[in-house]
């Protein structure tokens, strides 16, 4: 058995390396994870910025930040005299101007560093929203494509002693290749919208590691650590001090160790989050987590935690603060919309359709929250681009990298409404989820559909895709996109695989808080009484579905949307949320608590 575990985590080792190398074909390279514990130097603040609407600033190059000198000379641009920036912050809710901009606008950004004898340096985002072109004193050092997951650069030998001029290029435009594509469904927030920070470290330094649960089990990790750097051979320690654990290994000559060890662990749940003090130990570096313990399975057609059987009590949230109309990145953003799912009787947030901030997960780990986090592939993937696949495995190893000790993080959802039609779809996303088993088999694999038909009152649910997920995930909007067609409790269901967990990951229908004029009963007035209705029409359809493990409503708050265009009602906002942009609690809200705080 010790044989097989060592053969299963050495191959996903060198599944995780190959796509290291992958990723330094693309120029970023893998970001380290637990950035908060390393030696980081923060590049946070303002930084001033060109707006480049029409896309000149790459011919004029703007990053050599040339000056005039002869007398005939001049240039074409400046960053002196521009405006600055908060970062991290989205720029279209800065500058009134941005404020439904999609282009390009040039950060620039000078610091101060001098870096010790035998260190290395490393420049770190925690994301930048799409494409990102990054230049340290005039020399380009990378690029980097995709809104939401970090990525890194190692700048030891170019970072000058003294003053150093950093210059990135951020493109929010859309792309038809790109992840997402043209058509999604919430506000394009571009510019630099998570942290920057210098990391030093080591020559060889400890770069990355799981220590989690083996899947199936509550005692025994079964993990890995990997070293960076020339000194590939050292002793390694995992240290749990609460629990006396100070396991001992030593990596190979390519800097891998396996890490196995059993404990009486007080596992994790939404009822007790427990996390443990983590530290592991090279003979050059040191790194110590917040870590959490439990174990989350599919067993027949219930979804269990730590081998109890639990109900998913959801919500979808969007990474947004309404009442800033911004990108959520804050601690106190990141408790806003906790809490709000928190104070409706949720046990699990649906993180939606991208991976949110990497506090968003700390911060939903510590109050009790699962997480669902899910890569942003929505509608109208060009699957059959050549690019494409390269992208996905890309955004996959980013997510899954960072996030894959948080035992909050229970399941990775790699798709959301995507039709088997498109061409290569089934084949791309059949690969993806091959490649995020090997990644990590310890959580929960999901692709979300809307491909059911529903005819004379009865689901048909299918999509070949089912067939490699863990549950039978599906949106559906009865009741608004589609009318009822008999009563909601005589609802009947036929899915393809019956024996699977079903889980209702959206539903809902819009409504403008106090909206209370014209009928109830049509929908072209936004009542919150016809939102109410379609509620109370759903909680009791529930009680229809089989082996259903979960309900999601769409979503928490209204948020902002450019594709909503009734100006009386939408204003550019979805109004499906529970709650309104304001803070204000719709009356299906009052209808959604209910049924959590009955449903056991």
């Amino acid at each position: 058995m010790k044989k097989y575990l060592k053969t299963v985590v050495k191959d996903r080792v060198m599944i995780f390396l190959i796509f290291i190398l992958f990723a330094s074909s693309m120029n970023a390279q893998t970001a380290m994870i637990n950035v908060q514990s390393r030696n980081t130097t923060s590049l946070n603040g303002k930084w001033t910025v060109i707006l480049d609407p029409n896309g000149a600033g790459e011919g004029k190059q703007v990053w050599q930040e040339k000056q005039a000198q002869k007398k005939t000379d001049f240039v074409e641009y400046s960053f002196d005299g521009g405006p600055e920036l908060q970062v991290p912050g989205d720029f279209n809710s800065q500058l009134c101007e941005l404020t439904y901009f999609e282009g390009t606008v040039w950060y620039k950004k000078q610091f101060s560093y001098s870096i010790a004898e035998g260190k290395r340096l490393f420049l770190h985002f925690g994301a930048v929203n799409y494409l990102a072109d990054v230049y340290l004193n005039g020399e380009k050092i990378g690029s980097h494509e995709g809104g939401y997951t970090p990525f890194q650069f190692e700048i030891t030998g170019k970072v000058k002693d003294g003053s150093n001029t950093l210059i990135v290029k951020a493109d929010n435009r859309r792309m038809g290749n790109g992840l997402p594509s043209f058509g999604f469904d919430w506000f394009n927030y571009g510019g630099i919208t998570r942290d920057v920070d210098l990391i030093e470290t080591d020559n060889t330094f400890i770069d990355d590691y799981f220590i989690q649960l083996k899947k199936g089990s509550l005692k025994t990790v079964s993990g890995w650590v990997q070293l960076n750097g020339t000194k590939a051979t050292q002793k390694i320690k995992v240290q749990i001090p609460e629990l006396n654990i100070a396991y001992q290994t030593k990596t190979d000559s390519k800097g891998f160790a396996q890490v196995e060890f059993s404990s009486d662990f007080q596992l994790w749940s939404p009822a007790n989050p427990k996390l443990y003090q983590v530290i592991v130990e090279s003979e050059t570096d040191t790194v110590a987590d917040e870590i959490g313990f439990r174990c989350i399975e599919v067993q027949g057609n219930k979804i269990l935690l730590n081998k109890e059987p639990i109900f998913l009590k959801a919500v979808n949230i969007h990474e947004e603060n309404p009442y800033k109309k911004a990108r959520a990145f804050t601690d106190g953003d990141n408790r806003l919309l906790l809490e709000a799912a928190k104070d409706l009787g949720c046990n699990f947030v649906r993180l939606v359709h991208y991976p949110h901030n990497e506090k968003m997960v700390k911060e939903a780990e510590k109050m009790g929250l699962m997480v669902w986090s899910e890569l942003p592939v929505y509608q109208h993937i060009e699957f059959s681009d050549s690019l494409v696949p390269a992208k996905l495995e890309q955004m996959l190893r980013e997510m899954v990298s960072r996030d894959k000790n948080r035992c909050g993080v229970v399941v990775w959802s790699l798709s959301n409404e995507t039709y088997p039609g498109t061409p290569n779809r089934n084949e791309a996303l059949i690969e993806l989820t091959q490649k995020c088993r090997a990644l990590d088999s310890t959580r929960l694999i999901v692709h979300v559909m809307n491909t059911h038909s529903y005819n004379n009152n009865t689901f048909n649910v299918w999509d070949p895709l089912y067939n490699y997920s863990d549950l039978i995930a599906l949106n559906e909007y009865i009741g608004w996109y589609i009318p009822w067609q008999g009563k909601p409790s005589d609802t009947k269901w036929n899915v393809v695989f019956p024996d699977k967990p079903v889980f209702i990951s959206e539903f809902g229908g819009e409504a403008k808080y106090g909206s209370n004029e014209g009928p109830d009963d049509e929908a072209a007035y936004w009542t919150e009484a016809y939102q109410e209705k379609i509620y109370k029409d759903q909680t009791e359809m529930f009680s229809t579905v089989p082996n259903l493990c979960g309900v999601c409503p769409w979503l928490l708050f209204d948020y902002r949307s450019l594709g909503r265009m009734n100006q009386v009602y939408q204003n550019g906002y979805n109004r499906k949320g529970l709650i309104s942009e304001n803070g204000e609690k719709k009356k299906a809200w009052y209808i959604m608590r209910k049924y959590f705080q009955e449903k056991k």
